[in-house]
């Protein structure tokens, strides 16, 4: 059955879809209640398995109840919350209102889902809610491992994709956050997601620890601030389905701190809203969490960058993705970047190409902070026996991966899991630490040895006086250099995009010089 899962997946994604395209539902409409069936439908799955464990268990003088199903990490559901008593309704039956009484049913005998499951099926056709019921039956009871995570999953990113702009307010690419977790390592700890959507940072920290073969619900716990309400229970059905708990709590993280995030966290992942306006820094000038200084300019992405820097504990690691405009920005954002820079907190940064994201096409970059990096260590050496750069408090890590992708389709864009564990072995490798068990072919191409080394136009590792002479920029272009390309290898709307990336960072800091002259004068004839 594990082998079947994509097909699964696919199949159930076109039924449901085809049930859309006939109704009078728009997909923003049709996308919460449908993630609710497939949460229902675990729930159900799970609930027969334990009852099944506890048949023999009940004795004549004590009955089995609500408290050993939840004993063993199991929702308890009601009798008419069941999968089969929906299913077998008779025709006529007010199939909306009876989903909804189940959902409320669950939420009353299990607190941790108040609120949080959706009970607006009423204002769908019965029709339609028959054929999703019958539908999401199909899934097989035998079905293994985390199969109905990735079935949730799987419909999370094509709602998202067609949802448009809306859905990447709660969707980042899983391909991208599993590169995020392989490099962060979250082996156990609390992790802190303050733009955390509908979860999917969490997920693959944990699907990471059940690699290592560890428990998730034992090692991590998730901690997330989300300010849509809609998105929190996305956010908390996700994390069910896929067995974990976690604190998400309903927040606008620009003024509020509500998981009192400052020196706590062992681990932060994010996805947050790039170059956004208007944020009233009066509100937060004497905010904690903003201790490298408050950036003037009328954007976010430096709000977002010390919101993730202070949340980390003495040893916390950070991966987040940001606008690549961030990597060159000037003036006080500059001197942020600086102050980062010059206390060794910043390890990784990797600029990822173009049309990666269901939204927007530009490029982007992933950050990567470790408060605890090594102290100077031994070099490694080269295949020329030379000795490689040692990973330092004043080292970081250049890697370019815009050429690194796999065609979706002609839009969209994703990392194989052969690409994933390649990027993550240059971080590896930088770190002297062990490479993945299965070696791809990029990997043995350029580190035969698995000892790093600087590649032209893949990776470098630059010093502190290095980032300097470069205008404390963060570009991983700037560093790399560049390798030969095939002529017919050139990408014309891709190069447009990166140009046009560039011309806004320096038209930025043109602004910021007139400004700049203009104070300089106006003292001047004081």
């Amino acid at each position: 059955m594990p082998g079947n899962h994509n097909e699964i997946e696919r199949r159930l994604w076109d039924a449901a879809d085809e049930l859309r395209a006939n109704s009078k539902l728009k997909a923003a409409e049709y996308s919460v209640p449908v993630l609710g069936l497939i949460f229902l439908r675990f729930a159900d799955h799970k609930f027969s398995q334990a009852e099944k464990e506890l048949a023999n268990k009940g004795t004549q003088r004590r009955f089995v109840n609500k408290t050993d199903y939840q004993a063993r990490g199991v929702m308890y559901l009601p009798p008419d919350a069941r999968f089969s008593h929906l299913l077998k309704l008779p025709e006529g039956a007010d199939t909306g209102k009876a989903i909804n009484e189940a959902m409320k049913a669950i939420e009353a005998d299990n607190e941790d889902l108040k609120d949080v499951l959706p009970k607006t099926y009423n204002r769908m056709e019965n029709s339609t809610l028959v054929e999703l019921l019958k539908t999401m039956s199909s899934i097989p009871m035998d079905i293994e491992g985390d199969a109905f995570g990735k079935i949730y999953e799987y419909f999370l990113g094509k709602f998202a994709l067609s949802e448009g702009q809306k859905g990447g307010e709660f969707f980042t690419p899983t391909s991208l956050v599993k590169l995020i977790v392989e490099v962060i390592e979250p082996y156990h700890g609390r992790i802190f997601d303050p733009a955390c959507g509908s979860g999917g940072m969490f997920v693959q920290s944990a699907r990471f620890v059940e690699n290592h073969k560890k428990n998730p619900g034992a090692e991590i716990m998730a901690y997330g601030q989300e300010r849509v309400a809609e998105t929190i229970r996305l956010c908390k059905m996700n994390l069910a389905v896929h067995g974990l708990s976690g604190d998400i709590r309903q927040a606008n993280t620009y003024y509020e701190d509500i998981q009192r995030s400052v020196g706590k966290f062992d681990f932060v992942m994010a996805n947050p809203p790039f170059n956004v306006d208007k944020v009233d820094k009066e509100r937060v000038k004497d905010d904690p969490r903003f201790p490298l200084g408050m950036p003037k300019a009328d954007n976010g992405n430096y709000l977002w960058i010390e919101i993730f820097y202070s949340a980390l504990n003495a040893q916390g690691r950070a991966g987040f993705v940001m606008a690549n405009s961030a990597a060159d920005a000037r003036g006080t954002e500059m001197e942020i970047r600086r102050k980062l820079i010059e206390s060794g907190a910043v390890d990784v940064m990797i600029s990822i190409g173009s049309n990666f994201f269901y939204t927007v096409t530009l490029p982007c970059t992933l950050w990567f902070f470790d408060r605890g990096k090594a102290a100077p260590t031994r070099g490694a050496k080269d295949t020329e026996g030379r000795a490689s750069p040692a990973r330092t408090k004043d080292s970081v890590l250049f890697i370019d991966a815009r050429q690194t992708f796999t065609q979706v389709d002609r839009a969209h864009r994703e990392f194989t899991e052969e690409q994933i564990q390649f990027l993550a072995n240059i971080v590896r490798a930088y770190r002297e630490e062990p490479l993945a068990a299965f070696i791809d072919a990029e990997t043995k191409k350029h580190f035969p040895k698995g000892k790093y080394k600087d590649v032209p136009g893949l990776c470098k590792v630059a010093t502190v006086k290095e980032i300097e002479a470069q205008g404390w920029s963060l570009n991983p272009g700037r560093y790399v250099g560049v390798t030969e390309r095939a002529a017919d290898d050139f990408d014309f709307k891709e190069r447009l995009e990166e140009l046009n990336e560039e011309l806004e960072t320096l038209n930025a800091e043109a602004r910021e010089l007139e400004e700049r002259i203009a104070e300089n004068v106006a003292q001047l004839l004081e």
